[in-house]
């Protein structure tokens, strides 16, 4: 495949002034430059003390309507199924990437989070629908030879990214809910990891179950205690 070299690309893309409510800008201006499978990619559950962080990839049928499609932190969970159920009706191309905890206290959370977008783009690759270039949420780019932009809060100003972030956000939730069932004593089905006062509660009553995050705070000094000799 042949591929727009992105260094001359880029510049004028992310300049000069636009509409803040027109959330496909960017989509659109990469589409007149001849790019034609533009996807979006987003993560959720970098902040939670246990279970992993889930990454989404999605590509939004040029046609579509883009405007439903915005940051999850902005929805509403009955929101965020419509729209998911909007996204599979109009024929967006889905990817999902998961990394475990083990793994995130292996490389850190930000590595992981970076290593859960690129499996999202490679399951997209896989089922063949590869992208020729990726809006990715945040400033850090992907260790991907596809061309790429990075977009701070992009979430809010990409509807490829907003929708990625409505698919990782649901993903996300429904392990979470699952991992509810195997260890019920850190009611995961409402937190879903994050380090609410009762969660953080719960560690201190139960110690660290399989799925934290051993090296959070909040987690780190109850491994260290449960690994003292007695």
């Amino acid at each position: 495949m042949n591929r727009v070299r992105p260094t001359k690309l880029m510049k004028p893309l992310l300049s000069g002034r636009f509409d803040p409510t027109d959330t496909f800008r960017f989509e659109r201006m990469l589409l007149n430059r001849g790019f034609t499978t533009i996807a979006g990619t987003d993560e959720a559950g970098r902040g939670p003390l246990a279970g992993p962080v889930v990454a989404a990839s999605v590509i939004l049928p040029p046609g579509a309507d883009h405007t439903p499609f915005r940051d999850s932190k902005q929805t509403t969970l009955s929101q965020r199924c419509r729209l998911r159920d909007l996204l599979d009706r109009i024929g967006a191309d889905i990817g999902i990437g998961i990394v475990s905890p083990r793994t995130i206290d292996r490389i850190n959370i930000l590595q992981a989070s970076l290593l859960a977008m690129k499996q999202s783009i490679e399951e997209l690759i896989r089922t063949g629908s590869e992208p020729d270039f990726i809006l990715v949420d945040g400033n850090q780019k992907l260790l991907i030879t596809i061309p790429q932009e990075t977009l701070i809060k992009g979430d809010n100003r990409s509807a490829s990214i907003g929708a990625a972030s409505i698919v990782a956000k649901l993903t996300r939730d429904e392990i979470m809910g699952k991992f509810h069932n195997s260890y019920p004593g850190y009611n995961f089905i409402a937190n879903k990891g994050y380090p609410t006062r009762e969660h953080r509660q719960a560690i201190r009553d139960l110690g660290p179950c399989p799925i934290h995050r051993c090296t959070f705070r909040g987690v780190r000094e109850f491994v260290e205690e449960t690994d003292k000799p007695r």
